[in-house]
């Protein structure tokens, strides 16, 4: 039996899915703070090709969308995971979970190791994402302790400690 997560067809977002990302981004969260976030990524020192991905519809609209970043832990290269967008015609049937399963597919193959985020904590678990605190991983910024997560993405690499500094464009 198929997980939802895998009947989405995830890529690599391309510069014709911009205008496309941006709305679903828009749509799921209501307000041009995201999409604004994302549109600086694709300026900022902390963008990497093939890592932001969608998840599309049967005519290949892009309706789930992730974008990872570099970070650092103290001087250790890590991710940082952006706002995972998912159009609200489609939110809760697995386009955000494809998307994301994608991306660290992804960095895992380009040779990451690390992600941090800051996002809901019953959704990231899921994934494998733990409590950040409790590994040592420290923010500049206030933030609540269960939504500030980390993830390695290879066993033999435990979690760094150190403070997390995000790609300018998250503003962390």
């Amino acid at each position: 039996m198929s997980s939802p997560a895998s009947s989405w067809l995830t890529r690599v977002e391309t510069d014709a899915d911009v205008p496309a990302v941006q709305a679903l981004t828009r749509a799921a969260f209501g307000r041009p703070m995201e999409a604004d976030v994302l549109a600086a990524l694709r300026t900022d020192e902390g963008w990497i090709d093939g890592l932001s991905l969608v998840s599309t519809d049967p005519a290949g609209t892009p309706v789930g969308h992730v974008v990872l970043s570099r970070a650092f832990v103290g001087d250790v290269p890590a991710l940082a995971m952006g706002p995972v967008s998912v159009h609200p015609d489609h939110q809760r049937r697995g386009a955000g979970s494809a998307a994301v399963l994608a991306a660290l597919d992804a960095a895992r193959s380009m040779g990451e190791r690390f992600v941090v985020l800051l996002g809901h904590p019953s959704y990231y678990p899921r994934f494998g994402f733990v409590r950040a605190s409790a590994h040592g991983l420290v923010l500049t910024v206030d933030a609540p302790d269960e939504a500030w997560m980390a993830l390695s993405l290879d066993a033999r690499h435990p979690l760094p400690s150190g403070t997390v500094r995000w790609a300018a464009a998250f503003g962390i």
